[in-house]
C-alpha cells in the first residue's frame, strides 16, 4: 500500500448539513488512517475549533487552520505560524466599514470580534468554540493570523477593492463564503500550507487528494494531485481549478463515499 495524504476542507465539504461529522465520515477516515494513509483538515476555522473534530476521530490528523496561517501536527504541536505584520493588521482594524460589518481577528489562541453576533455561534455548536468581544481601539494588531470581515457581499466587495488597491500582494485576500472576506499575510493560504506539509511528510503532490467547496480552497486544490470540487461549490471554483473532479453534495456525505470507492474500503 502506497500512503497518500487526504486533505479536506470542513464546512461545505467534509461536514454535513448540520456542520458536523457524519458517522459514515468518521468511520471512513478511521479506516483510511488504519490503512496507513495520512489525514489533514484544512479550514478557515480556528485551530481550537477544528481540534474538536480531530479529537472525535481518535486517529492522527494534521490541522491546517486559519486558511493556512497555522499548521499543527496530530499531537497538537504548532508546526507553522505566519502572522500579518502588526502595522497592516492595525490598518485593517481601523479600515472604515459599515456598522453591520463585523470585524473578527483570529490569533493563535482565540477569536476576537468587535461586537456580539450570536448568529455566528450556530456554526460552532458542535465544538463549543466562541468569540471574545473586544472594542477595536483596544486591539494592537500583534499576533494576528487572519482578519475576517463578515457582512453583506456588496459591502465586502467595497472593502476588498480598497484593500487590494492599498496593499496588493502584501496580503492574501479570499472568501470562505460569500459573506466572509478573509485576509492573511501575503503568500499565506491553504495551498502553501499543504505544500509545506507534503514536504514534511515526504509525500509527492501526486499522492495527495484534496477536497473543497469555496474560493479559499483554490490554492490547495491546485496543488493536489487529485483535486475534488463539491457539487455545492462556489460557482467560480471549478473555473479556477479546471482539472478538478466534481463529486457530490456535502449534505450527501460525498467526500466519504468518494474515498470509499477510491480506496475500495
Amino acid at each position: 500500500m502506497i500512503p497518500h495524504l487526504i486533505v479536506s476542507d470542513l464546512d461545505g465539504t467534509l461536514l454535513d448539513a448540520n456542520h458536523d461529522l457524519h458517522s459514515e465520515t468518521v468511520e471512513t477516515l478511521r479506516l483510511l488512517a488504519q490503512s496507513g494513509h495520512h489525514l489533514a483538515f484544512a479550514s478557515g476555522r480556528h485551530y481550537r475549533d477544528m481540534r474538536a473534530f480531530r479529537d472525535r476521530l481518535g486517529v492522527p490528523v494534521h490541522v491546517i487552520s486559519t486558511n493556512g496561517a497555522y499548521v499543527h501536527d496530530p499531537a497538537g504541536e504548532l508546526m507553522i505560524s505566519r502572522h500579518l505584520e502588526a502595522e497592516l493588521a492595525r490598518e485593517l482594524i481601523a479600515l472604515e466599514r459599515h456598522d453591520s460589518v463585523r470585524l473578527n481577528l483570529y490569533l493563535e489562541d482565540e477569536w476576537l470580534i468587535d461586537a456580539p453576533e450570536p448568529r455566528l455561534l450556530a456554526y460552532h455548536a458542535h465544538t463549543g468554540f466562541g468569540y471574545r468581544v473586544v472594542e477595536p481601539h483596544r486591539l494592537d494588531g500583534d499576533g494576528v493570523g487572519k482578519v475576517l470581515y463578515i457582512g453583506e457581499p456588496e459591502r465586502l466587495a467595497r472593502l476588498e477593492a480598497t484593500i487590494r488597491v492599498r496593499h496588493g500582494e502584501r496580503l492574501h485576500v479570499t472568501y470562505s463564503t460569500v459573506n466572509s472576506l478573509e485576509i492573511m499575510a501575503g503568500g499565506v493560504n491553504k495551498g502553501t500550507a499543504l505544500k509545506a506539509l507534503l514536504a514534511t511528510l515526504g509525500i509527492a503532490r501526486e499522492r495527495c487528494l484534496a477536497f473543497g467547496d469555496n474560493l479559499n480552497d483554490t490554492e490547495m486544490l491546485a496543488h493536489a494531485g487529485e483535486a475534488h470540487v463539491m457539487a455545492n461549490a462556489h460557482p467560480e471554483l471549478a473555473g479556477r481549478v479546471p482539472d478538478a473532479h466534481r463529486i457530490g453534495h456535502h449534505a450527501e456525505i460525498a467526500v466519504a463515499r468518494h474515498l470509499r470507492e477510491r480506496f475500495a474500503l
